[in-house]
């Protein structure tokens, strides 16, 4: 079975549940994707890590430094970076935190980015893009340039589109559609009480 194939089960298995949720966005969904279940287990990392550094380099974006809006990117950034440490070229990791510290040095991004990277914005689910934008802002505020937007999983809602109406290439490892079909079937429904 191929990297992909093993993500795409690991999600299904563990990070979709059906249901009646609130998205991030605000939106109402019958499908719940909490995808730091998966990369934030040994295994999903272990996945993710290549994959994702296969994705970026199959894309042909020359990244510098992989990052985007904590909490849900960090995990695969930090694969991503560690998948890269034993190639020719190596890619940094960092965090871009919600709101600027009002301590110590007032950081928006955190870690070893640099102004001049050429970055590539990580999201783990995108359903808006609304958070890979604010990412994307951050980075150029901090003298980034964007090469793309790498999600782990496109909810398919408009939210790809959003982003690249504004110019900016977009590819994920996954989609929703593909996750809902592998998902275990949660059996016959049982009457309460």
């Amino acid at each position: 079975m191929s990297k992909r194939n093993d993500l795409i089960t690991l999600l299904a298995t563990r990070s979709a549940k059906r249901g009646n949720f609130t998205l991030a966005s605000g939106r109402q969904s019958s499908l719940y994707i909490d995808a730091r279940i998966t990369t934030m287990s040994p295994d999903g990392l272990a996945v993710i890590g290549p994959l994702g550094l296969e994705a970026i380099r199959g894309a042909g974006w020359k990244a510098d430094s992989v990052g985007g809006l904590t909490l849900g990117a960090d995990p695969i950034a930090y694969a991503i970076a560690y998948a890269s440490a034993a190639t020719d070229a190596p890619v940094r990791a960092f965090t871009v935190r919600k709101e600027a510290k009002t301590h110590g040095t007032g950081r928006l991004i955190e870690g070893p980015f640099k102004p001049g990277d050429s970055v590539v914005v990580i999201e783990d689910t995108i359903t808006t893009g609304s958070s890979a934008l604010r990412a994307i802002d951050a980075v150029r505020e901090g003298g980034g340039s964007v090469a793309g937007v790498l999600a782990l999983v496109d909810r398919e809602e408009g939210g790809r589109e959003a982003l690249e109406a504004k110019g900016h290439r977009v590819i994920s490892l996954a989609s929703a559609s593909e996750i809902t079909t592998r998902m275990p079937d949660p059996g016959p429904e049982t009457a309460g009480d």
